[in-house]
């Protein structure tokens, strides 16, 4: 194929964002892809994830990873379809997972962050949702960093998002009484009737702290936060002895202006003698397949469910994201970029 025939729509990241990111801070640019050079992949993107972390991505200063820098291409992780290759293993019309980036083609080494995913086993999108890194995240968030055992209470805040579909799942697999916190009513019926929670508890319907005296009245052994701020301080005041607090995110903290707000209860971890600790999921890379085969088997036999919010189109990228920190995706927020 004469890739450089081909050319490539690319979101690209014009200015660090303050607040909220808004139009000015992306660029739509195009260029010619270039030629494939050895053990390269040219992978014509299909489906895009759109995640929170993606905002911290985009901040400069030390982080987990480097930030996005000025003018490249915003980072993401994608599924697409190989459409010509120069690297061993892989041919073309293998379907791949990598971290594409927002755009409409993909060229890089085809090192360890590509992956060949098998959509016989599930849709794409779902390789983004609970067998890609949200699942991932949930999966060894709990076991792992969490360190769920049966019989344990799990509160798991977004639980109607990406990776609080799986901690649910995952905790009901595992023998736990399972409690959602979402917002809104259906958010809350899909997680307990769909997803098979025991509990969801809606904090915008009213007082999130006597919704988990009612629905954790022993108290929570697992807490896992996606959203910080309000949120987990209420929680921590519901930890039980020896409590294990997950830190995976904290949206609701993501676009402040002023300083990150950090937990007033969090002398109940001394009382209680709990744990609070941070994960990140490449930690645990080695051990995707690991998580993609447990997570599968489950969707094989009915017993796992996954929801995906799908938004067409790649100009559509700068108000798709926003709805993440808006509250308006219902399940994984996914960009398709190209039909399948």
């Amino acid at each position: 194929m004469q890739t450089t025939t081909l050319i490539n729509r690319q979101v690209r990241l014009a200015a660090r964002p303050v607040g909220l990111p808004k139009p000015g801070d992306w660029q739509f640019t195009e260029a010619p892809v270039p030629a494939l050079a050895e053990g390269e992949l040219l992978v014509k993107v299909l489906y895009i994830s759109l995640d929170p972390a993606m905002r911290g991505w985009m901040n400069e200063g030390k982080s987990y990873i480097p930030p996005v820098g000025l003018r490249e291409v915003m980072r993401a992780s994608g599924v697409g379809r190989v459409i010509a290759s120069r690297a061993a293993g892989f041919a073309e019309g293998d379907y791949v997972t990598a971290l594409t980036g927002v755009q409409e083609y993909w060229v890089g080494r085809a090192d360890a962050s590509v992956a060949r995913i098998d959509l016989r086993l599930a849709p794409a999108p779902v390789w983004l949702n609970a067998l890609g890194m949200p699942g991932m995240t949930g999966y060894f968030g709990l076991i792992e960093v969490g360190r769920a055992r049966a019989g344990d209470t799990v509160v798991v805040s977004g639980a109607a998002g990406a990776v609080g579909q799986t901690v649910g799942q995952v905790a009901r697999h595992l023998g736990c009484r399972a409690v959602g916190i979402a917002g809104g009513p259906a958010k809350c019926e899909f997680v307990v009737k769909e997803l098979g929670f025991d509990a969801c508890i809606d904090y915008k319907a009213g007082n999130l702290r006597d919704g988990l005296k009612t629905h954790c009245p022993e108290g929570v052994d697992v807490y896992f936060d996606n959203v910080g701020g309000e949120i987990l301080d209420t929680v921590l005041t519901r930890i039980r002895l020896h409590a294990r607090i997950v830190i995976c995110g904290a949206i609701s903290q993501y676009n402040n202006t002023a300083p990150v707000t950090g937990p007033s209860n969090y002398l109940s971890l001394l009382v209680n003698r709990a744990r609070m600790e941070g994960m990140v999921v490449f930690d645990f890379a080695d051990r995707y397949a690991e998580g993609v085969q447990a997570i599968a088997k489950w969707i094989a036999e009915g017993s796992f469910k996954t929801r995906e919010d799908i938004v067409s189109g790649l100009e559509n990228f700068p108000q798709a994201l926003l709805m993440l920190f808006e509250g308006k995706n219902f399940g994984k927020l996914v960009l398709q970029v190209a039909p399948d």
